[in-house]
């Protein structure tokens, strides 16, 4: 890695050179196919984990509500992030994998336009987690959830990026 004074530093591109904060113009950006995937997980109780599989929650299925939350979550992120460009989605998907401990988590967004979908995945996972979270928090207050992560995205200028998790 090259050490701190030969490396070219990053601009942010939503600050001015004054500092304000800006909307990125993509205008001359050109449109191409983009694609993101996110990943995250929610932890919580034996009981809880119990409740959700054996379709015993009082308020429903929290699986459901929590895939049909995070597509409407994803298909909102401009008026939920600010400087986010409202993006037409052409596809949205919210997976719940089992895992011993809860869920994992994993939102995919897909567009033809001139700026990345990462938000929207990213915010079709959260909300997803949240979901769970208020249908599930009678039984378990104590619930986790975390790991909220880029895993990977395509297409745009900066070509595909990949996550490399560590073991």
């Amino acid at each position: 890695m090259a050490n701190a004074k030969t490396r070219h530093p990053r601009t942010l591109s939503h600050v001015d050179e004054q500092g304000r904060v800006r909307m990125v113009d993509v205008g001359e950006k050109q449109v191409t196919v983009r694609e993101a995937v996110a990943r995250g997980s929610i932890t919580m109780s034996a009981e809880a984990r119990r409740q959700i599989r054996q379709g015993a929650v009082k308020k429903g299925d929290p699986l459901q509500a929590a895939r049909l939350a995070g597509i409407m979550a994803a298909k909102q992120t401009s008026t939920l992030i600010p400087l986010c460009h409202p993006l037409p989605l052409s596809s949205v998907h919210v997976e719940l994998i089992p895992t011993s401990r809860g869920y994992t988590i994993e939102g995919r967004a897909k567009t033809a336009a001139q700026t990345g979908v990462e938000m929207e995945a990213l915010t079709a996972v959260a909300v997803a987690a949240l979901t769970i979270y208020d249908m599930v928090k009678a039984v378990d207050k104590t619930m986790v959830i975390g790991d909220i992560r880029l895993m990977s995205k395509t297409g745009g200028k900066s070509g595909t990026y990949t996550r490399q998790e560590r073991r």
